[in-house]
């Protein structure tokens, strides 16, 4: 039985006053309330929602809106009616048939007693708001399971998010107001929230910028502070954007700027715009910073004379040396750079020892801000960490078990496309995903198969821009440029034969004939540079650590190398049916000249 209400009245001011005398709780009691009309909405909370209104009613941003709708439970308090202000506004954002009106002024996310059995009552009350009063196109899967969602900038920081974004809001200002350019940097491992906190960033500054100080701030939080007409001022003429290497990716940012107030896509823009770009900016967020590339050959030929002609018009000569990280401090007086070291997937992504250099500088300035919570993996232990020391040359000495996370080795490629097909019809968001050990024939021949395995036939990805959501993705295989950033629910990764094992060595190698993605195996004749087969190897094992840490509920592996499989049966659960694989062995002794136990 439902212990919440809604109740709905036009947005005038005679219903406002004759609804608020009908209960003494419209004017002192929690509530939540949602204004909208066709096309926007506003969600707040109040402990007085009658003088709340009157408030509005005088306000131009709002007057222009319709309904209210008040969602009144005997049980609120104010910390459960903050959390369901967030969560709606979360799901209207993510639902993207209304624009929401709300400034960012700082959802952050707190515990308080009893919030398990209150957000059943939100899923409750926002079931009614879909279905009887039509606020909601989509339900909650199948919101959460949407990029617009994940990508919101609505989002309820953890604790590291929060302390990050307000110390950097601090510096920023600081620096504003003292005149002083620096570089910050955000370090995270996978789905520790950078993209998030990037996007997070952009939209509290517009709206600190675009806020008027006559209109009083809905939501109390460590933001709070900056809403001030001197903040305001100093933002005023200020020119920002948001830089996203991965086209993919950048596709996916642009759509929600589109749909945020204070926002647009033409503030997403790739590294050659910024090269390009005839003005400067003022402050330039870059997602996925260790995706920006060094001179070297680049996708296309236009793209090689884009870059030479962005070093002569930004330095003068085509410096062979400048990277696009040098385009991004040129063109700009500051810089937030979203950085993972153990990212770096191709030999023209920035060096690894340039991307350390700069997290050493930052940490030296005090502009370093690790992000260490994670919000991905629903494992209560560090899969990452884990999944990363699999991959390392100091594998783990013991099998971790993730408990309620499915970590899992099949060695039927066939049973692990079905398991994940399961996975897809019950949570969406499945998806397989696969190294770069087969060529891609189907790129010119739409009827050959790119990977032919264990009986199965399967293509290449036919789209590199948003194939996530794509129609034909749930039967295609993605590669590491269609996955890196995004989320996926389940995910099945194929470890081909450019990583091996060597039971001897006791180590991985990397096998260069098995190896297909050109751009990922090509010297650098400008700077050069030969890469080994132990340069490649780092390479091969970040796409693999990547492609492994994608999974929100799951991951499951097939691993073509014999040896390799048994290697990492070590380390990940075998499944029950599909799996009989030899008793385990301690490699990591055998790779230091001992005998099993």
């Amino acid at each position: 039985m439902t212990s919440f209400r809604i109740e709905r009245f036009p947005f005038k001011s005679e219903q406002v006053k004759a609804w608020g005398a009908v209960d003494p709780r419209h004017r002192n009691w929690p509530v939540v309330y949602v204004m909208n009309n066709q096309s926007e909405v506003y969600i707040g909370e109040s402990l007085n929602v009658e003088g709340r209104m009157r408030q509005h009613l005088e306000s131009d941003s709002k007057r222009r809106l319709q309904s209210v709708r008040v969602v009144l439970d005997d049980t609120f308090n104010k910390s459960a009616c903050l959390d369901l202000e967030s969560f709606l506004i979360r799901m209207v954002h993510g639902d993207a048939s209304r624009q929401v009106l709300n400034l960012n002024a700082g959802i952050t996310d707190a515990e308080y007693y009893n919030r398990d059995k209150y957000n059943q009552t939100f899923h409750q009350i926002f079931e009614e708001l879909r279905t009887q009063e039509n606020l909601f196109k989509r339900t909650i899967p199948q919101i959460i399971n949407s990029d617009l969602f994940k990508l919101s900038p609505f989002k309820a920081l953890n604790h590291d998010q929060a302390i990050a974004v307000d110390d950097i809001l601090e510096g920023f200002f600081d620096d504003l107001r003292s005149g002083v350019d620096n570089t910050v940097v955000v370090e995270g491992n996978p789905g520790t929230g950078k993209t998030v906190v990037a996007i997070y960033l952009l939209k509290l500054l517009e709206d600190i910028r675009r806020h008027d100080s006559e209109e009083p701030l809905d939501i109390d939080s460590i933001f709070s502070d900056y809403f001030t007409p001197e903040h305001a001022e100093l933002l005023n003429s200020l020119k920002f954007a948001i830089v996203v290497p991965q086209q993919s990716l950048r596709d996916s940012i642009a759509k929600v700027f589109k749909l945020t107030p204070g926002l647009n896509k033409g503030m997403v823009l790739t590294p050659f715009q910024v090269g390009e770009s005839t003005d400067q900016f003022d402050l330039l967020v870059v997602d996925e910073a260790h995706r920006l590339n060094q001179r070297a050959n680049q996708a296309s030929g236009p793209l090689n004379k884009k870059f030479i002609e962005i070093n002569k018009k930004l330095f003068g000569w085509d410096d062979p040396q400048k990277t696009q990280l040098d385009w991004i401090q040129k063109q700009s007086r500051h810089s937030i750079l979203m950085l993972d070291v153990g990212q770096t997937v191709r030999p023209a992504d920035l060096p690894a020892t340039t991307t350390r250099a700069l997290a050493s500088r930052a940490r030296a300035a005090g502009r370093l801000y690790p992000l260490q919570t994670q919000m991905r993996i629903s494992a209560d232990k560090d899969y990452v960490g884990y999944i990363r020391q699999v991959l390392s040359d100091n594998p783990p000495t013991t099998h971790v078990d993730f408990e309620d996370y499915e970590l899992r080795l099949f060695t039927d490629l066939g049973e692990m496309r079905r398991e994940l097909q399961r996975r897809e019809e019950e949570h969406s968001l499945s998806r397989l995903v696969a190294g770069y050990a087969w060529p891609w024939k189907s790129k010119n021949d739409k009827t050959a198969y790119d990977i032919e395995l264990d009986g199965q036939q399967m293509r290449w990805n036919t789209t590199t821009t948003d194939w996530i959501n794509s129609p034909k993705s749930v039967e295609e295989v993605g590669s590491i440029h269609t996955v890196q950033g995004y989320d996926l629910n389940y995910v099945g990764v194929i470890i081909g034969n450019d990583l091996r094992y060597d039971p001897v060595a006791g180590k991985l190698i990397f096998d260069r004939d098995n190896y297909h993605d050109k751009k990922g195996q090509e010297n650098n004749p400008k700077l050069g540079i030969t890469y080994t087969d132990e340069d490649l190897l780092q390479y091969v094992k970040n796409i693999y650590s990547v492609l492994l840490t994608r999974g929100i509920r799951g991951t499951y592996v097939y691993v073509c190398d014999r040896n390799l499989q048994e290697f990492v049966q070590d380390y990940f659960s075998p499944n029950e049916i599909a799996c009989k694989l030899p008793e385990p062995r301690r490699h990591s002794q055998r790779a230091a000249g001992k005998s099993p136990d």
